[in-house]
């Protein structure tokens, strides 16, 4: 972990700012999302059908406006975006807390949403304005700190519980709107390019930039390996660890290995390997992690978790050695002014690909596990997903096409008016 904080300190005061901040954004996230569905259910009294709408809709809303997002934080400046959006978080988590009908729930949960479509890009985007030398490092600080909140949060939120829901609602609320007022005091507004073209020019621009698509394809599969420790995994663990906290020892595993080893593993890679063989071997370390499960062991139920436990170990790892320099290169398929945009658009299709991932092992999942468990369909499907993709990033570097070609920056516009407290934290 020193290593962790030195690199933090080497940043400017904005990038230690976000990176901080979304530690706080997945603490805020993490205190009301997994428990919203139980408290739906028991303390409001809806259907499953009702709470599958409302979850749906807060994931519809953010995944699919991702685009609209990144396009707002090319616009208007990715600050000003990335405040709204924790605003908007504040009061879709409120509504959550004070409001029990459908109307009311419904509207946090399109607020929700909302918000993380706008900050996610925005910060990706402003993130990589700000560290155009040291991306790599810069989004490996913020995996770091997003794992953690992710950790924190539901403990906080299971501890909240002991009052009730709302405790934990108001509180997850509470969270936001100190990010909100944090980040309008003290983040620096960055200079604003203009595309120099419409925004259906924009996108149209984006969608049609063949390299960038086909990045954007052969990596959508890690987004989707990823929710396999929300699906997969936890369904193994309870199975042969036979209690609730053989899933929670999943969580704490990966975050430890995210914890000690991202920023170290990070920038020995930078030294070391190129980013597209670096990315390749990430998501075959986690492609080839999730046939650990289909091993057996005999014995007490410690040893037989230990398969599964080295899967969610693998998983870790992959991700933490790919992400950084998916990352990084994002912004060097954009030109000038749309940075956000590319972003956006790569999430909004990473987060299809991840839907529909997660919908076929599901359905593998259903084949039939028995007392083993998961059934071995399901563990291969995952592991096909990451081999694959390892295998198309592998062909995309080998053909020169991880190396976007140069393209002339539009002209910019003058910076935006400093703000209060600007270049510190």
């Amino acid at each position: 972990m020193s290593a962790t904080w030195r690199t933090l300190r080497g940043f400017p005061a904005a990038i230690q700012l976000l990176v901080v901040n979304q530690f706080g954004v997945n603490v805020g996230f993490y205190l009301l999302l997994p428990f919203l569905a139980g408290y739906l259910a028991d303390d409001v009294g809806l259907s499953a059908a009702l709470i599958g709408l409302i979850l749906g809709v807060r994931n519809l809303s953010q995944q699919g406006l991702f685009l609209l997002g990144g396009t707002a934080a090319d616009r208007l400046g990715s600050r000003g975006v990335i405040i709204a959006g924790c605003a908007l978080r504040t009061v879709g988590f409120g509504l959550f807390a004070v409001g029990m009908s459908l109307p009311v729930l419904l509207a946090a949960s399109v607020l929700s949403g909302l918000a993380g479509a706008l900050f996610n890009p925005a910060v990706r985007a402003y993130l990589a304005q700000a560290a155009p030398e040291r991306r790599a490092e810069a989004f490996a600080l913020f995996n770091v700190f997003a794992s953690a909140g992710a950790l924190v949060g539901p403990l906080l939120g299971g501890a909240l519980l002991l009052v009730d829901f709302r405790a934990a609602a108001l509180a997850a609320a509470g969270v936001f709107a100190v990010l909100t007022v944090a980040q309008a005091l003290v983040l620096p507004a960055q200079p604003k390019v203009a595309s120099g073209q419409s925004v259906l020019g924009d996108w149209r621009e984006c969608v049609t930039d063949r390299r960038f698509l086909l990045f954007t394809l052969a990596l959508s599969a890690l987004y989707a390996s990823q929710n396999q420790l929300y699906l997969v995994l936890p369904v193994q663990a309870e199975q042969v660890g036979g209690h609730p906290a053989a899933v929670a020892a999943l969580f704490v595993v990966s975050t430890v290995a995210t914890l000690a080893w991202q920023v170290p593993v990070t920038g020995w890679l930078q030294r070391h390997v190129a980013r597209g063989p670096a990315i390749a071997l990430g998501l075959a370390v986690l492609g080839g992690g999730f046939l650990l499960p289909l091993v057996s062991l005999p014995g007490p139920a410690p040893v037989r978790l230990l398969p599964v436990l080295g899967a969610a170990l693998l998983l870790a790892v992959g991700v933490l050695v790919a992400q950084p320099f998916v990352l990084e290169l994002i912004p060097e398929f954009a030109r000038a002014g749309l940075t956000g945009t590319y972003f956006g658009l790569f999430y909004l299709v990473s987060g299809v690909v991840a839907a529909a991932g997660t919908a076929a092992v599901g359905r593998a999942m259903d084949s039939g596990g028995g007392a083993t468990g998961v059934p071995a369909v399901a563990w291969l499907c995952c592991a096909a997903l990451g081999l694959a993709s390892a295998g198309a990033v592998w062909l995309l570097h080998r053909s020169g096409r991880l190396a976007p070609a140069p393209t002339p920056a539009a002209p910019a516009v003058a910076p935006a008016p400093a703000v209060a407290g600007e270049g510190r934290a």
